[in-house]
């Protein structure tokens, strides 16, 4: 069974200013529960495009979207070719390009693949080292272990997982697979531990988890889709439409808050000049000014909530 706790649902589906008839797309689909919220607010003629690209959450979709299949298309695919999958979508075409109603980004593993010992993601769970969200993907993090230099091993895990103790970690990863391969994430996991000062392990939670997380952004390239992603969200949005995007650490917030004012209208005449001369506009305004964070009340319920963050933008 696919249970999912969605996080900021009714803040990130507000924030698109659903239309019964506009069209929406879900990049990262999961457990459904932003997708059958958008649904549930469209009419006959609305259409909500759903993308994944991990088959058991694909499968769960028909079961939860059920209700709603006359107004929802369920797609397999990375977010990084949303373009393309509106491109062959006609109700999301005017005047031949796509130019859709909203977009919504809820970033990071979902909890089914977190909970899904044998997906490998989990430090709590022991499986084979896998990591891919995407299950054709030929790249593991069994590969990386087994197979990339230390240097390049300590460069992700410092980079992806802020782990200030990277080189440590990737020297005792690279001595270990000289004797015999590391195959399980528990193997992983005494490796990383045995890279981190006794001291420092006593501290910050468990000292596998800024290592998984970094292996399984190398693993899915999860900031190379989202920034390209991004890009392609502007082109794909009407005037007035939204984007809204949940992030759960900073490197996802930076890259989103970053991309975000970069894109936000400017002036940069004087502010004594009567009236704007310089033409600089940008292509969105800021919906929210500083991120949404969760509620007390979700944060009781799910914990994993904790880190989320919210930031909504609207095409000019």
């Amino acid at each position: 069974m696919f249970h999912h706790v969605t996080v900021l649902k009714e803040e990130s589906v507000e924030g698109l200013h659903i239309k019964p008839d506009g069209v929406y797309v879900d990049c990262t689909m999961g457990g459904a529960g932003h997708s059958s919220l958008i649904a549930s607010k469209l009419g006959s003629n609305g259409l909500l495009i759903a993308l994944d690209q991990d088959d058991v959450a694909l499968a769960n979709a028909q079961t939860v979207l059920a209700p709603y299949l006359d107004r929802v298309k369920i797609v397999k695919s990375n977010f990084r070719e949303l373009e393309q999958v509106l491109q062959n979508e006609p109700r999301a075409l005017r005047d031949g390009k796509p130019q859709v109603d909203g977009i919504l980004f809820d970033l990071g593993v979902s909890s089914p693949q977190l909970d899904d010992g044998d997906r490998g993601f989990s430090y709590n769970h022991d499986a084979e080292l896998d990591m891919r969200m995407d299950r054709r993907a030929e790249l593991t993090a069994k590969t990386i272990v087994n197979e990339w230099p230390a240097d390049k091993i300590a460069r992700i895990l410092f980079e992806y997982g802020e782990e200030k103790f990277s080189r440590r970690i990737a020297s005792v990863i690279v001595e270990a697979r000289t004797k015999q391969p590391i195959e399980t994430t528990g193997e992983l996991v005494e490796l990383i531990k045995e890279g981190i000062p006794a001291a420092a392990r006593r501290t910050g939670g468990h000292p596998a988890k800024r290592s998984f997380q970094a292996l399984r952004i190398a693993v899915n390239d999860e900031l190379g889709a989202f920034e390209e992603a991004l890009e392609q969200s502007l082109r794909c949005l009407a005037p007035q439409g939204r984007v809204a995007v949940i992030t759960f650490h900073s490197l996802e917030d930076r890259i989103c808050k970053q991309f975000f004012v970069k894109n936000v209208e400017k002036c940069t005449c004087p502010s004594d000049l009567p009236f704007c001369v310089c033409e600089k506009t940008g292509i969105v305004k800021l919906v929210t000014r500083k991120p949404i964070l969760p509620s007390e009340h979700e944060l009781e319920v799910n914990q994993r909530a904790r880190s989320a963050k919210l930031r909504i933008a609207e095409k000019l």
